[in-house]
């Protein structure tokens, strides 16, 4: 274990194993271990230097106020640094739009990228987050509900169908979902304005050149799905590789530029690394050796 201090002081304690090329892990919205993303470290540490973190707030990492979206990328870019410079970096739904930014600020340390679900709200395949998002969470977090915030922010922002929200008080993980509650603002804000339910903005992410792997879940909502495809649109074509493991179009030799979400991996995207089957996170485990599915 190695700790990790950003440009504001906050402390972020790491893992990394020295096995080779160096990943750098950006995860969603709780914690490095949390859910499958564990697991599927482990898998590519087998070939890779796997170099995992908890984003400022979640685990053992500080949180320094005040939040900025501009502090996540620095803590990221400590990372990158304290592993030895320019490296592979996975993002996972907001830890991809955390990825994404990181690439785009500093990108002579970010050699390939991999976003899993970034969750851009791009069309009316569901309702839009509302433009006041963050202060609604923020409200209740300030009056002590977390719970009720945490609920909030599965309903609105993830869509989590309701029967689910109803029950999630009843399983284990929802007091760690209580604990990491503070940090909803800050995925909220990584994604201010882009989750509208409006196109992404052309030009954004202009200044990126890492390659890019762009993967969404077959078995994902349609918006998720849309969202790769627009993102996949809205990179720089050159550095833009997308793929769903679990196809949904139907052409026979889907093409990654004219289909934005393609049947198999584009090989050139990426270095090669353990293949990844993508399926919805609420059924998803481990499998044999050399696959993985993650949420």
């Amino acid at each position: 274990m190695q700790t990790v201090t950003s440009k504001d002081g906050t402390a972020s304690p790491t893992t990394r194993p020295d096995t080779g090329r160096r990943w750098c892990w950006s995860t969603a919205r709780w914690t490095a271990a949390f859910g499958l993303n564990g697991p599927l470290a482990k898998i590519l540490a087998s070939r890779f230097t796997v170099v995992t973190y908890d984003r400022r707030g979640r685990g053992g990492s500080g949180d320094t106020p005040p939040y900025a979206a501009q502090r996540e990328i620095e803590d990221l870019e400590a990372v990158i640094d304290a592993a030895g410079g320019p490296a592979y970096v996975y993002g996972i739904s907001f830890g991809a739009g955390l990825a994404l930014e990181t690439a785009c600020a500093v990108p002579a340390k970010v050699a390939r990228l991999a976003l899993y679900e970034a969750p851009f709200v791009v069309d009316d395949t569901r309702p839009p987050v509302p433009d006041d998002a963050v202060g609604r969470v923020s409200d209740l977090l300030a009056r002590g509900r977390r719970g009720a915030a945490v609920r909030l922010f599965l309903r609105e922002d993830s869509q989590v169908p309701a029967v689910f929200v109803a029950v999630m008080p009843l399983m284990p993980a929802w007091g760690r979902l209580k604990a990491l509650a503070h940090t909803l603002p800050y995925d909220l804000t990584l994604m201010a304005g882009r989750q509208q339910g409006r196109p992404l903005p052309p030009g954004r992410w202009a200044t990126l050149t890492a390659p890019t792997l762009v993967m969404a879940g077959g078995k994902s909502p349609a918006w998720l799905q849309n969202a790769a495809r627009a993102l996949a649109d809205a990179l720089p074509a050159p550095a833009t590789r997308p793929w769903t493991a679990r196809p949904t179009l139907s052409s026979p030799n889907p093409s990654p530029r004219s289909s934005p979400i393609s049947s198999s991996p584009p090989r050139a995207a990426v270095a090669p690394i353990p293949a990844i089957t993508c399926t919805n996170c609420w059924t998803g485990r481990a499998r044999s050796p050399g696959t993985a599915v993650f949420c």
